[in-house]
C-alpha cells in the first residue's frame, strides 16, 4: 500500500520517514518531489568493466546549468537525504523532466528498507538538456511492508553524494 503525500508528511514529522531538508510545498498527493544536488560523476572511460573499479571525474553545476548530452550516463545525486527503516522506497522521474527526454533511473527504482542517504541517479538524456542544481527532478514514494524487516546495510548505506557503481566489489 503506497502512503498519501499527508501520510509522507505525518512520518516524516514523526521521524520514521527521512527527508533532510524537507519542504511541505514538495509533497504530492503520494509522493515527495526531491531535487537535484550541485554534483555529478562521468565515467572517463567508453569501455566499463564490472569486475573492477571505474575511473569516474566529478562535474559540478554551475548556477547557469550543465548542458547533459544525448546518450552519455552521468550520475547524480538528490540533494535530499531520504529513507525509511520503516518504508519500502521507490523513485521515478516527475513527468515535466520525462517530457524533457530526460530519465532519472535507468533500472534500479526500488530502494531497500533501511537505506538513508543521498540517492545515486542515472540521467540519461534522449537529447541534449540543461539541468540545474535544486531543479525538482524526481519523485519518491513510500510503501508499507508485509512481513518481517529486515534492514538495508549495503555498501551504499549513508551515501553523500553520486556513487559510482560497486558491483566489482562482488567478485572475487
Amino acid at each position: 500500500m503506497i502512503l498519501s503525500g499527508r501520510q509522507i508528511a505525518l512520518e516524516q514529522q514523526a521521524g520514521r520517514i527521512i527527508i533532510d531538508p524537507f519542504d511541505e510545498s514538495a509533497v504530492n498527493p503520494n509522493s515527495y518531489n526531491f531535487t537535484l544536488s550541485d554534483r555529478l560523476i562521468v565515467y572517463r572511460e567508453d569501455l566499463l568493466d564490472a569486475s573492477r573499479e571505474n575511473s569516474t571525474e566529478e562535474l559540478l553545476i554551475p548556477a547557469d546549468g550543465l548542458q547533459l548530452k544525448a546518450n552519455k550516463l552521468y550520475l547524480a545525486a538528490t540533494r535530499e537525504v531520504l529513507g525509511s527503516e520503516h518504508y519500502v522506497p521507490t523513485f521515478a522521474a516527475r513527468s515535466s523532466v520525462a517530457r524533457l527526454g530526460l530519465f532519472i533511473n535507468l533500472s534500479a527504482p526500488l530502494g531497500d528498507i533501511g537505506f538513508i542517504g543521498q540517492w545515486t541517479l542515472q540521467l540519461y538524456a534522449t537529447h541534449d538538456v540543461i539541468v540545474y542544481e535544486g531543479m525538482k527532478i524526481g519523485q519518491m514514494m513510500w510503501w508499507k511492508t508485509l512481513g518481517d524487516i529486515v534492514l538495508y546495510d549495503g555498501k551504499y548505506q549513508h551515501a553523500d553524494g553520486p556513487r559510482a557503481s560497486m558491483l566489482f566489489r562482488n567478485f572475487t
